[in-house]
């Protein structure tokens, strides 16, 4: 075990692993932020032995906060592809894009890497109960490990939660309620705090402030990159954001490594939000103080679901994230996220959910905003696969036109409804 101590963010009380802590005692919704010993993790492990290790998420292991393998449930997350977007590359006309595929994991999003961490350590403290606030995918991916591991899962979700993410938490044998949202406030994680602050359950949802835990499974997306390219920095990276919980990890895989001695750099980070919901990047134009973020006013308005947080709960560190890496952020309109949805599927063979595309069409913009060369390495996170939002495919996609089996039908509705000539 190579954790040293938890550190509430907010008041600085100090917690050993041992004590089982998972939120700050003080009640002022602190994050607790893990240290590990990287000495010893460098004598421990070089980095030339991870190539003898399977390429899933706890290769990594000497930097998650599991103190033993024998609590480590795992469905085989992580060791997604890191693709070279030749086709997309040549149309947005840059040298080196590379598209990080988290629709691989399990369940369809990275959110998987997230909830193997902290279903392990539910495991670890002894729970028997998981209760979380989700728009659907870390819900899924929770109610998957918790099945494997015997947890009890407890899912409320915003009343405007795709079916298609409630089916599959039904199918992992979750309690899941729809909570209707009418105000700013996060109603299911209002829900969610009643269950965890007065009956003992495990809160699991994927922001750090009620779970340290699920926060480090995505720090080994960052390791993955910097390995799949043969060690080298990409010079930016777009990640889709809601409560900052990836952009978090991100940062912190590449500060680890860092720490560790085995790389020496971070790339720029970049955080993509939609236009009806982006209190993180709007801190971020204000140069906010990290510590004093506004909640969004309204109830979130986009198609990206998954980044429907109005408050980010991991704003605090995401912005120090940004300022740390001379990183931006970019806000995106649904109509530009469903044309980034058509330019993975159709270049690239990617299907993709709005909120895992979004970081292509923060991309797309970026582009035209003049912040990205064309020689630079590029990586955008792809956090969720299309299936995940049947009801959003259903109403972008269109539909195929009706034909008898006669040549001169299929002729002309080709002609007319996808307009090439045969």
């Amino acid at each position: 075990m190579y954790v040293t101590h938890l550190k509430c963010s907010k008041c600085g009380r100090i917690y050993k692993l041992e004590e089982k802590p998972v939120m700050c005692k003080s009640g002022d919704l602190g994050r607790l932020d893990i240290y590990y010993d990287y000495n010893a993790i460098a004598n421990s492990v070089k980095k030339e032995d991870l190539a003898k290790r399977p390429f899933y998420m706890w290769r990594y292991r000497e930097f998650l906060p599991v103190p033993d393998e024998k609590y480590i449930v795992s469905l085989g997350e992580g060791g997604t592809p890191l693709i070279k977007a030749s086709r997309l590359a040549e149309k947005l006309n840059l040298r080196n894009l590379y598209l990080k595929d988290e629709t691989r994991n399990p369940t369809g999003s990275f959110k998987d890497r997230a909830m193997s961490v902290a279903v392990s350590m539910a495991k670890y403290f002894g729970f028997k109960r998981a209760v979380i606030a989700s728009s659907g995918n870390a819900a899924a991916a929770l109610a998957a490990y918790g099945a494997k591991a015997g947890i009890e899962v407890y899912a409320f979700v915003p009343d405007f939660a795709g079916y298609g993410k409630i089916a599959q938490l039904l199918y992992y044998n979750a309690k899941v309620f729809k909570v209707r949202w009418t105000e700013a406030e996060d109603p299911t994680v209002k829900m969610m705090r009643i269950l965890s602050e007065k009956y003992g359950f495990y809160p699991s949802p994927s922001f750090g402030v009620f779970n340290p835990y699920q926060i480090e499974g995505p720090k080994t997306i960052s390791m993955e990159i910097v390995e799949q390219l043969n060690w080298q920095i990409p010079d930016q990276v777009f990640v889709p954001t809601g409560a900052a919980s990836l952009l978090t990890g991100i940062f912190n895989g590449f500060r680890d490594w860092n720490e560790t001695g085995w790389i020496n750099g971070y790339p720029r980070l970049v955080s993509v939000q939609p236009e009806g919901n982006h209190p993180f990047v709007r801190a971020w134009r204000e140069r906010a103080d990290p510590d004093k973020i506004k909640p969004w006013e309204k109830p979130p308005e986009t198609i990206a679901t998954g980044l429907e947080d109005t408050f980010p709960w991991d704003g605090d560190a995401g912005l120090r994230a940004l300022y740390k890496t001379n990183g931006y952020g970019v806000v995106v309109s649904d109509n530009e996220i469903i044309e980034a949805m058509k330019m993975l599927a159709g270049l690239e063979g990617i299907f993709a959910e709005p909120s895992g595309a979004a970081g292509l069409a923060g991309l797309v913009k970026a582009i035209e905003n003049k912040m990205v060369d064309r020689d630079e390495t590029i990586v955008v996170l792809v956090t969720g696969h299309g299936l995940k939002d049947p009801d959003i495919v259903k109403k972008t996609a269109g539909d195929a036109p009706l034909i008898n089996p006669i040549e001169e039908e299929f002729f002309k509705a080709a002609r007319e409804y996808y307009k090439i000539q045969l």
